[in-house]
């Protein structure tokens, strides 16, 4: 149908040949392709300051005001209102083992200033409202409960972050595997292959938020900008056997109406939503809206790591941006100097504990 507009002075008219156009739904004016589907090709920004699950301050209200809105954005920019901060070029060395803070996702080393912080400027409104929540089931806007296996395979993800470091090779003295044996001992973001918010699903996150997508007749590819994932998801297709296990799963995608449905499973045993497990099944609906949007819903179903299935949705917005690289580990020393500096510990560790036994 290509891009329709008719004015209201021309519905004005009347007239019967022109009243059932009129009527047509905003969805009408969507870009199209030559086959009549839905073009979601083009890049989209989906950072969003709209919480992924309810604050509790919210209770049990699904939606938040113009007033609430422009305070939560507010306290957004107050908070990186350092962003602009010049270093001091004659600062002292940082503190021995990190200062503590947690500021802007650095973990206990601290963040210089927000420059990198880029979590969007603005809520996400749905339908003329604006959600407390993206997760809008279970009713109160947030997780439901874990399972043990689901929070055992969160601890096992965030292991190697949470591991206080002495300054010894205290792992020695523990029986098991320790926690810097090697690269696969550390957590898939610190690996750069999942994690943050990509997902999927795609959540929102601290940056790195924008997606591109490319359509094609018998295919939807969608671009992550964290951890440069691409998700190619095959249309109208059948999922492929379940031993063939992947890190982002298998899609396969199909049309309702003017709505890309991707259904996804067939995931490894760890996935890029933390808590997942292999059997994670993900639902997502991608609709084009009249404004150029993209509205993304998605339904989460892994009954091993949540005791339900929860869902969310928000709104990705068109950009004329592009989608740069994001070389994770390019000129990053930090794993090789991890392991590097475990086996020096040890080596000490060993040294010290044959000079006791002589």
């Amino acid at each position: 149908m290509g891009n329709l507009i008719v004015s209201k002075s021309y519905c004005a008219i009347g007239a019967l040949l022109v009243a059932s156009v009129c009527a047509l739904p905003a969805q009408a004016e969507i870009k199209r392709t030559a086959s009549g589907k839905p073009d979601l090709t083009g890049t989209y920004d989906s950072g969003t300051l709209t919480p992924v699950q309810r604050p509790e301050i919210y209770g049990d209200m699904q939606f938040m005001t113009k007033a609430q809105a422009d305070q939560l954005i507010a306290q957004s920019a107050l908070s990186q209102s350092d962003a602009n901060e010049v270093s001091d070029p004659n600062r002292g060395a940082p503190k021995k083992g990190g200062d503590g803070v947690q500021a802007y996702g650095a973990g206990g080393v601290g963040g210089y200033n927000s420059f990198w912080v880029d979590p969007g400027s603005g809520v996400s409104e749905i339908d003329g409202k604006i959600r407390t929540s993206i997760i809008y089931e279970p009713d109160n806007g947030r997780y439901p409960r874990m399972t043990r296996r689901g929070y055992g395979k969160m601890a096992e993800n965030f292991s190697s972050f949470s591991y206080q470091n002495d300054g010894t090779a205290s792992w020695l003295d523990q029986d098991g595997p320790g926690p810097f044996d090697g690269p696969e001992t550390l957590a898939l973001a610190e690996r750069c292959l999942l994690g943050f918010s990509a997902g999927p699903p795609s959540l929102p996150g601290l940056y790195n938020n924008f997606k591109r997508i490319v359509q094609t007749e018998n295919h939807v590819m969608i671009l992550l900008e964290m951890v440069h994932d691409a998700r190619i998801v095959r249309l109208d297709a059948e999922h492929g056997p379940d031993g063939n296990r992947k890190w982002l799963g298998d899609a396969i995608g199909r049309w309702e109406g003017d709505t890309l449905v991707v259904e996804t499973k067939h995931f490894k045993s760890s996935t890029g939503l933390y808590g997942g497990d292999e059997n994670l099944q993900l639902v997502e609906r991608f609709t084009k809206l009249a404004d150029g949007n993209l509205h993304y819903d998605f339904t989460v179903t892994d009954m091993t790591a949540w005791t339900t299935p929860w869902s969310g949705a928000y709104i990705w917005k068109q950009s004329d941006s592009k989608v740069y690289e994001y070389a994770c580990h390019e000129g990053n020393y930090a794993m090789g100097n991890i392991l590097r500096g475990a086996r020096l510990l040890e080596r000490e560790a060993l040294a010290a504990q044959a000079v006791e036994s002589e």
